[in-house]
C-alpha cells in the first residue's frame, strides 16, 4: 500500500530532522522529491534529493532509505541491520553496492529501523511485468541482452570468490559441518513456511520438503549466497552491474543456490506466465558452462538447488496469496 501525501510530508518532516542532526556541519538542509519508486511487498525503500551548504558540498545529493516493513510481512524475520553490515562489509570489495550511510534502530524516529543509503543511478530490469515481456530487457537488441546476463552472472561469480571470514560475515550464520550447509538454509524455509500458512495444507510443498531432507549433500564449497540473485535486483550502467540490491535474503551456503535461484526465477518469469523467452539471453547449459569457467569449480547439484529455489519461490508466493 503506498503512503497518503499527508504521511509523506510528515516522514519527510521527521527525516530532515533526523539528518539534520546527523550533519551538523551542514546549513540549510532540505528533503525534497520523497518518493517511493517501487511497491515491494517485502520493504519499504524511498528516494529522496537532499540539498545543503557547508561541508564543502553545496549541490544536491541523491540518496535512498529503506524501511523494516509493518502490517503485512512477508518474510518471519525481517533484520534490517544485517542487511546494512553485510553491504557494508561488501564495500571493501570488488561486488558493487550502495554506499551505506547511516543505520538507525531506534524506532521511535520514523516508528521502525531504517538505513540511509546513496542513490546508484542506472536501470534495472522490470520486475513486474517480467522483464522478457516489458522495459529495458524487450526493448534491447539480443546482443545487449547478453551482455547484461553475463556481466549479472559475473558478479554472482564475484560473491561467491569473496572470503566471507575474513570479511566478517560470520554474522549471516554459519553453517554446522557436513550437511549443516545445505540441510539448514531449508529448514529455515520450512520454519518459513509453517509460519506462513499457519496450518493451511500445502501437499505439493510438503512433498519437495520431504524430497530435500531425504536427499541433502555435503558441499565442496560453503559461500556467501545472494539469496535473491535476478535481473531485477541488479542495477546496470553501459550494460554493467553497477549495483547489487536486496540482501535480505542473503544466507551461508553452498553458492550453487544462487545459480539455480538465477535460472530458476528467470524460467519463472517467460516459461513461468507463457511468455516466450527473450532471445539473446544464454541458455541454461551456456550460463552453466560458464559459470563453471568464472568460478573454476564444477556445478555438481544443481538438481537439488532448482528443487530448493522452487520450493523456496513456492514458500514466498504461498505467503503472499
Amino acid at each position: 500500500m503506498r503512503p497518503r501525501e499527508e504521511d509523506l510530508t510528515q516522514l519527510k518532516g521527521r527525516l530532515q530532522g533526523w539528518l539534520q542532526a546527523r550533519m551538523p556541519e551542514a546549513r540549510g538542509l532540505k528533503v525534497s522529491g520523497l518518493k517511493r519508486p517501487s511497491a515491494g511487498l517485502s520493504n519499504e525503500t524511498f528516494v529522496m534529493s537532499l540539498a545543503y551548504e557547508g561541508a564543502g558540498a553545496g549541490l544536491p545529493e541523491k540518496l535512498v532509505f529503506r524501511l523494516a516493513p509493518t502490517g503485512f510481512q512477508v518474510f518471519p524475520d525481517y533484520d534490517l541491520p544485517k542487511q546494512h553490515r553485510i553491504m557494508s562489509a561488501l564495500a571493501a570489495t570488488e561486488v558493487p553496492v550502495p554506499k551505506m550511510r547511516w543505520l538507525e534502530e531506534d524506532e521511535s524516529v520514523l516508528g521502525r529501523a531504517f538505513y540511509v543509503m546513496d542513490f546508484v543511478d542506472g536501470e534495472l530490469p522490470s520486475e513486474v511485468p517480467p522483464y522478457h515481456a516489458f522495459g529495458m530487457c524487450l526493448e534491447a537488441s539480443p546482443e545487449r541482452r547478453a551482455r547484461l546476463w553475463w556481466s549479472g552472472l559475473e558478479t554472482l561469480a564475484l560473491i561467491h570468490a569473496l572470503d566471507w571470514r575474513v570479511l566478517g560475515l560470520d554474522f549471516v550464520g554459519v553453517p554446522a559441518p557436513g550437511t549443516g550447509a545445505v540441510i539448514e538454509p531449508v529448514e529455515a524455509y520450512e520454519r518459513f513456511m509453517r509460519w506462513g500458512l499457519a496450518g493451511q495444507e500445502q501437499p505439493i510443498l510438503e512433498a519437495a520438503l520431504r524430497w530435500l531432507k531425504d536427499n541433502a549433500y555435503q558441499p565442496r564449497h560453503v559461500a556467501l549466497n545472494w539469496g535473491d540473485a535476478r535481473l531485477p535486483n541488479l542495477i546496470f550502467r553501459d550494460d554493467t552491474v553497477a549495483a547489487v540490491l536486496d540482501w535480505e535474503m542473503a544466507f551461508l551456503g553452498d553458492p550453487e543456490a544462487d545459480l539455480a535461484w538465477w535460472l530458476f526465477l528467470d524460467w519463472q518469469g517467460c516459461d513461468g506466465y507463457g511468455i516466450p523467452r527473450l532471445e539473446g539471453f544464454p541458455s541454461r547449459e551456456e550460463t552453466i558452462r560458464r559459470y563453471e569457467e568464472l568460478t573454476c569449480k564444477r556445478v555438481e547439484h544443481l538438481h537439488y538447488q532448482e528443487v530448493f529455489a522452487a520450493f523456496r519461490f513456492g514458500v514466498v508466493m504461498a505467503r503472499i496469496a
